[in-house]
């Protein structure tokens, strides 16, 4: 039986109904995660939890260490991401209290952020035509439209670096390049959970229409996390019934996703960056 990752984005803390086996904190080959890791049971499925900002909310977008919480996620033998985040709308009918599945993302933090696990010796190129797992997606959107819930599957998700908030005119730019939401973390995310060979999904809560919207107030930080307070019980009761409906059949070609990527000649990977990635490369090697 696989085990299930929940990323908890802004409000995301703790998951009712979730027994708590024990608390986790795990050192990786790329420093520290965010917070402890919540390793439990919902019903008969294992759940690990983490919340992406730290508890108390204490950690930028640009100071997440991305590398750190997908490794500890794999190292704890989780196979799907189901990772929850505020975003804001760049369309009228993706509205403020909606969730949405994007699958697409587009990256304007400039690589200002550590997105990959290769490097010191190892270089890897894994598609990311599809960044999430459409199965998975999938999946999700069809619960949770059985649930009565405002639920959009696909779109575009554009990674602006923060932490401000959108100028008014780069809102308008990103409406003209047909962006469908805007957020802060969860580019860098998709890709190391593709590195890791990990089924990766953002479950985005829209929270406001960004600035560009004339019958809206501009975003404020005030506004975010009171529409996110009203939808966290949603997301929460959307985790819970996905965590009980998910099959538990084998995965889906997410398993693979370096079968063909890695380049180098594995006679020459340094034996320290061999050590560091055996949880991900190691099927490779043999």
């Amino acid at each position: 039986m696989y085990r299930i990752g929940i990323i908890g984005g802004s409000g995301l803390y703790q998951i009712e109904g979730l027994k708590i086996l024990k608390r986790i904190s795990l050192t990786t080959p790329f420093g520290c995660p965010s917070d402890k890791f919540v390793l439990g049971l919902f019903e008969d499925r294992e759940v690990v939890f983490l919340p992406r900002h730290g508890l108390g909310h204490k950690i930028l977008p640009g100071e997440i260490n991305y590398r750190a919480n997908i490794f500890g996620m794999k190292k704890l033998k989780v196979e799907r991401i189901i990772s929850v985040s505020a975003c804001g709308s760049l369309k009228k009918e993706i509205k403020p209290l909606d969730f949405i599945l994007p699958d697409q993302f587009v990256d304007r933090t400039n690589s200002a952020r550590k997105m990959t696990f290769f490097g010191e010796g190892l270089v890897a190129h894994v598609s990311m035509a599809w960044p999430v797992c459409l199965d998975l997606a999938k999946r999700i959107h069809n619960i949770v439209k059985n649930m009565g819930i405002n639920i959009h599957l696909g779109g575009t998700y554009l990674n602006m670096e923060g932490p401000a908030f959108s100028t008014r005119a780069e809102s308008e730019l990103y409406r003209r390049w047909n962006m469908d939401i805007i957020g802060m973390t969860n580019i860098a995310e998709a890709r190391l959970a593709r590195e890791a060979e990990i089924c990766y999904v953002t479950l985005a809560s829209v929270t406001d229409y960004d600035c560009w919207y004339e019958a809206s107030e501009p975003v404020t930080n005030e506004m975010v996390r009171k529409n996110f307070a009203k939808n966290i019980e949603n997301a929460k009761r959307i985790i819970q019934a996905v965590v009980r409906l998910l099959p538990q059949e084998k995965r889906c070609e997410c398993a693979w996703s370096l079968k063909y990527a890695i380049m180098t000649d594995k006679r020459y990977i340094p034996g320290k960056t061999k050590k560091n990635l055996k949880i991900i490369i190691g099927k490779y090697l043999k």
